[in-house]
C-alpha cells in the first residue's frame, strides 16, 4: 500500500471498486481532481498499487472468481474510511447505500457506462444468465439514484435524472494533465498506430490486426489487458509472419504511462463493433487521440462517426481492408495526415477548453464532505 494512513483515520473520499483495476483512467481522473481540489483520498480496487492514482493512499485486492467479487462488493463500502464513498460498480452501490445510513457517510455512485447493455457485449456472461444478471444490474444502477450524488457518463446513462436525487453528468473527456504534449508532426517512414482500452473482439482487437497485416509499413502499439477469450487467438496470430515484429502488446498500464506510448503514434483507431453498448456512446480514447493530435481511424459508430465528421480528423472505415487502405493511404501522402492530425488539435481545442468536468465533480463532493448527514444536499 502507498502512502497508508494509521488504521481507523478518517480520510475525505474514499473511491471503492470490486470490478475496476486502480489503473483505471476515469479513477485516476476523479482522483488527480479530488487532489488539486485539497480533498484526501483513498482507494480500494484492484490490480498493482503501484499502477494507482497519485496522491491516494492504495489498498488492491487481486482479481478472483465471481463468487469473491460478490463478497468483496458486500464488504467494501464497511472497510472504507471515507466521509465520502464514491462507488465505481452497481454491484457496490447496494452495500454502499446500506453502509453509508449505518456509518453516516455520503455516497458518490458513479454509473460511468450503461451497465444493462454493457452485458450484451460480454463473452463471458452465460447466455442463459444474461437475463437474470441485467436485471440485477438494472436494480443495482436504480438503487445508485438514492445517492446524495449520483454521476453518469453520458445524457443517455441511467439511471434519469427524475430516477436520481442529484445528477451530474461528467462526461469522459481528457484531463489535460494526464496527457503529454502533443508530438511533432513529422513524416514518419515506419508510422505507428496506436489503441489504448480494454483489449477484446468486440472492440476492434482482430479488425486493427487485420489491417497492419495489409498495410505492411505501419507498426501497432496496443494498450491495455487481453480479454481471456482473445488471448489465444494473439498468441497465434502474432507468431505469423505478416504482423510478426510489428505489434506490440503493452499489457494494462496507468493513465500517464499509456499516453507516453501513444505520444510516439500518430493514429489512433477504435474500430468498435456495433453492440447495444457502444452505439450510444462516445468512447474515452476518442478525445484523448483528438487532444493528443491523432487522426483517428474508426467504425462508423453513430456519434463516432458525427464528431470525426465535424472535426475532419480521421476516417470511419467498416472493416479491416478498408482500414488498411486507409493507412497506405496516409504513408503515401503523409501531407493528408498532417492535415486530419492538425485538424484534431484544433478540434481539441475549440471544444474540450471549458471547464474540466472532472473539477466540477471534486467541488460537489468537496461539499458533500463538508455538510453532516441529514444536512440541506440531501441524505444518502
Amino acid at each position: 500500500m502507498r502512502g497508508q494512513r494509521p488504521e481507523g483515520l478518517m480520510v475525505d473520499v474514499s473511491v471503492v471498486t470490486s470490478g475496476h483495476d486502480v489503473a483505471d483512467a476515469r479513477m485516476h481522473r476523479e482522483v488527480a481532481a479530488l487532489r488539486r481540489r485539497g480533498l484526501t483520498v483513498e482507494v480500494l480496487g484492484l490490480g498493482d498499487v503501484g499502477a494507482g492514482p497519485e496522491g491516494a493512499d492504495i489498498r488492491t485486492w487481486p482479481r478472483r472468481s465471481m463468487v469473491f467479487r460478490a463478497v468483496h462488493a458486500v464488504r467494501l463500502p464497511f472497510l472504507a474510511r471515507g466521509r465520502v464513498l464514491l462507488t465505481l460498480d452497481p454491484d457496490v452501490v447496494p452495500a454502499g447505500v446500506v453502509a453509508s445510513l449505518l456509518r453516516r457517510r455520503r455516497l458518490v455512485a458513479d454509473v460511468h457506462e450503461d451497465y444493462v447493455a454493457l452485458l450484451a457485449d460480454r463473452a463471458w456472461v452465460p447466455g442463459r444468465l444474461r437475463g437474470a444478471l441485467q436485471r440485477l444490474a438494472a436494480a443495482c444502477v436504480g438503487l445508485a439514484g438514492r445517492a446524495s450524488l449520483t454521476v453518469v457518463a453520458d445524457d443517455h446513462v441511467p439511471p434519469r435524472g427524475n430516477r436520481c436525487r442529484r445528477r451530474l453528468v461528467v462526461r469522459n473527456v481528457p484531463d489535460p494533465a494526464l496527457l503529454p504534449t502533443p508530438s511533432p508532426q513529422v513524416d514518419d517512414p515506419a508510422p505507428r498506430a496506436v489503441y489504448v482500452g480494454d483489449v477484446r473482439t468486440s472492440r476492434g482487437l482482430r479488425v486493427m490486426v487485420e489491417a497492419i497485416a495489409l498495410a505492411p509499413c505501419w507498426r501497432l502499439d496496443v494498450v491495455g489487458p487481453v480479454a481471456a477469450a482473445d488471448q489465444q487467438w494473439v498468441k497465434d496470430r502474432m507468431e505469423r509472419p505478416d504482423v510478426a515484429g510489428r505489434i506490440t502488446l503493452h499489457g494494462r498500464k496507468p493513465p500517464r504511462a499509456s499516453w507516453e506510448i501513444a505520444a510516439s503514434a500518430s493514429v489512433g483507431m477504435i474500430l468498435a463493433q456495433d453492440t447495444p453498448a457502444f452505439r450510444d456512446a462516445v468512447p474515452t480514447k476518442l478525445y484523448e487521440y483528438l487532444a493528443t493530435g491523432l487522426a483517428v481511424l474508426a467504425t462508423p459508430l453513430p456519434r463516432v462517426a458525427a464528431l470525426l465528421d465535424g472535426s475532419l480528423a480521421g476516417a470511419l472505415v467498416t472493416e479491416a481492408t478498408a482500414a488498411a487502405e486507409v493507412l497506405r493511404g496516409w504513408s503515401a501522402a503523409p501531407a493528408e495526415l498532417a492535415k486530419a492530425r492538425r485538424a484534431a488539435l484544433e478540434w481539441a481545442d475549440r471544444e474540450l477548453r471549458d471547464a474540466n468536468p472532472y473539477d466540477v465533480l471534486a467541488a460537489e463532493v468537496a461539499v458533500l464532505a463538508e455538510t453532516p448527514v441529514g444536512g440541506s444536499r440531501g441524505r444518502s
